[in-house]
């Protein structure tokens, strides 16, 4: 993919915030005045000479003079400042070898820094010694930093453009910078182009006199279609969570470089179909409905990630049918929504709502009247999954008699039973817990016939999914005092944010506790999601990698080496892999590793070749008839 123009392209690029993340002179005045008793104020004073500098308020000479005079450094503090620079390294920079690699003849360094601290930085990047252009320190014969070679171009004001007078560069030359003496150069035009680069700091200034902003390396490589390491600047990717997910989640994201938009509520379908059309990953909860309608209108989405355990509000199949990966979080909140359930059951047991209602209007009723204990009693389980089983191991250390009931058969954890059918389970348990999905056929699983068949006195509770309980029923047998109180954390009609009024039959009735869906509401639960969702989708976006995806053909790849990943998913037809490699065969393309996994639908293809290849390649992969969508990864 190396570019062939008439004319030869060189790369002037600044060091000092864009080829590391900080200004080395601060740097260094942080190791020289570690223990000086005006640390604070100088570094205060030397900050603000760097800004003036950078932005052209203050000339170049003059910020020198005085920052080297306040600065009080020594040529033994240089070590350190190396040392710490090399870890500063922008990371836009540290990923992008190729470039470095493939114009290494033409990259030049132009800083107004010093080249004690700047050649032992860039020369591990390839960069060659005699194409960095920097100041040079002068030290007295203690070492102690004195002054600067004033000689050097470099250290005059607008010493950059006078450097590239001297050096009469022939063909493009590109500026990438982030301070007012590299758009400066442009200015003076003797660049094609200046790109304000904003990765580490945005001078607005700077910007507004650049011909592009430069968020990172990997932006200005994409956009003059360079070599790179990564195929599409992060910066470009889209990110939107929705329904008030962990800022963690956002935090990860935005770590990572891309673009991240958070709101607090859910949004409707049609508010969704406008927002989603520049969207590349989406992350939602229980409100959020991604309908087949949706999904037609997400023509960049990419991958979704359900911050929660169900994913009943996504429409699956459209998302696999237009090659968009879900994710969620089967295990994250387990814990949390078992402890809310053992919590409830406990405390309505007992008769606390109800004495807590009576309390805070002034009547006190001490009495042991339908008050007991949980130890002994037979807690009926429906939906043995992995809250239903964890459930039924702390109810068991509790002393409860565990039975459970589950359309798929599941291997038994401690003394737990399981139940033959749902009429046995309803009949024997003295407290029912609901965990099951929300799919369609569980709708309204428990209704009438079912509340008939309980004991007398039972506590129910649901922390599942709102739509799996006919709520008139339940109430019914509430009023009549059949079930001695309820715990239900879930609704058929669920407000969209918190502003919204929660209107239900169930409110005011005693002994039940109302609860706004927060089973898995914890701030444990909220991290361990925001960790594992978020991380998931970014390991698919760079790597390839669906395991653990919910539609997906589940594939766990090696790490991309010296290599270009390409990914194809297509219809699960047969002939697929033959055509993609006599394409392959075709054009003389060395495959280093492929990996093939089909589902019934769908097949997803890992192709990593060698980095030598031809557009037209991609350009048949992308036509082979029945492909979803192609991707390239390097």
């Amino acid at each position: 993919m190396n570019p062939t123009t008439d004319k030869q392209k060189y790369f002037i690029i600044d060091f000092d915030s864009t080829f590391t993340k900080v200004e080395a002179m601060d740097e260094l005045c942080q190791i020289a005045l570690q223990n000086h008793p005006e640390k604070n104020e100088r570094l205060s004073q030397i900050q603000s000479l760097t800004d003036q500098a950078m932005d052209g308020t203050l000339s170049f000479r003059e910020s020198l003079h005085q920052r080297i005079a306040i600065l009080e450094a020594n040529k033994s503090h240089l070590p350190e400042l190396i040392e710490k620079l090399g870890e500063k390294v922008s990371e836009s920079f540290k990923r992008n070898q190729t470039f470095f690699d493939t114009y290494k003849d033409t990259i030049l360094i132009v800083s107004s820094g010093f080249k004690d601290f700047i050649v032992p930085i860039v020369t591990k990047f390839g960069i060659k010694t005699e194409n960095i252009y920097a100041n040079e320190f002068e030290f007295d014969e203690d070492g102690k930093i004195k002054s600067f070679d004033a000689s050097n171009v470099l250290s005059e004001d607008n010493g950059k453009v006078k450097l590239l007078r001297n050096l009469n560069l022939q063909g493009d030359i590109y500026v990438i910078g982030d301070g007012y003496t590299d758009y400066e150069i442009k200015e003076a035009g003797l660049a094609n182009e200046f790109y304000a680069f904003t990765e580490n700091i945005k001078r607005d200034k700077v910007v507004d006199k650049a011909d592009r902003e430069a968020q990172n390396l990997d932006e200005f490589l994409y956009v003059n279609k360079l070599a790179r390491n990564i195929s599409y600047p992060k910066n470009r990717i889209k990110v939107l969570l929705l329904e008030n997910i962990h800022q963690s989640a956002k935090e990860a994201m935005e770590k990572e470089g891309y673009q991240v938009e958070l709101l607090t509520s859910a949004l409707t379908e049609d508010e969704l179909i406008e927002k989603i059309k520049d969207i590349s990953i989406l992350g939602i909860r229980s409100k959020t409905n991604l309908t087949s309608k949706v999904v037609e209108h997400a023509d960049r989405l990419l991958a979704v990630g359900a911050f929660c355990i169900g994913t009943n509000q996504i429409d699956l199949e459209a998302c696999q049918d237009r090659g968009i990966v879900v994710f969620n979080a089967p295990y994250s909140n387990t814990r949390s929504v078992v402890e809310l359930a053992i919590g409830e059951m406990i405390m309505l047991m007992r008769g606390v709502p109800k004495s807590v209602m009576e309390m805070h209007t002034g009547k006190w009723n001490k009495s042991a009247t339908n008050s007991f204990e949980v130890r002994g009693k037979k807690l009926g389980i429906i939906g043995y999954g992995n809250i239903g089983a964890q459930l039924s191991v702390v109810a068991e250390a509790l002393g409860m008699k565990v039975y459970f009931y589950d359309i798929v058969d599941r291997l038994a954890l401690g003394n737990a039973t399981m139940c033959d059918s749902l009429e046995e389970l309803l009949s024997i348990s003295d407290v029912i817990s609901l965990h099951v999905d929300g799919r369609t056929e569980n709708t309204n699983i428990i209704r009438k016939e079912h509340f008939d068949l309980m004991k007398e006195g039972v506590v129910f509770m649901n922390l599942a999914r709102g739509q799996v309980v006919d709520i008139a029923a339940l109430v019914e047998n509430l009023k009549s005092g059949k079930i001695l109180g309820a715990g239900v954390d879930v609704y058929p009609e669920e407000p969209k944010n918190n502003q919204e009024e929660f209107i239900s039959e169930l409110r005011q009735i005693p002994n039940v506790i109302l609860t706004p869906h927060v089973g898995g509401s914890t701030v444990e639960a909220q991290e361990n999601i925001a960790q594992f969702v978020p991380h998931k989708m970014i390991d698919y976006i760079n790597a390839g990698n669906t395991f653990s995806s919910v539609n997906f053909p589940e594939l766990q790849l090696p790490k991309l080496q010296n290599a270009h990943r390409l990914m194809h998913i297509h219809k699960n037809v047969p002939g697929i892999l033959a055509k993609i490699n006599q394409i392959f065969a075709k054009n003389e393309v060395n495959i280093v590793g492929q990996y093939l996994k089909t589902n019934e639908k769908i097949g997803y293809v890992i192709t990593d070749i060698n980095q030598k290849y031809h557009q037209e390649v991609i350009e048949e992969l992308k036509n082979i008839e029945d492909t979803i969508r192609f991707r390239i990864l390097y």
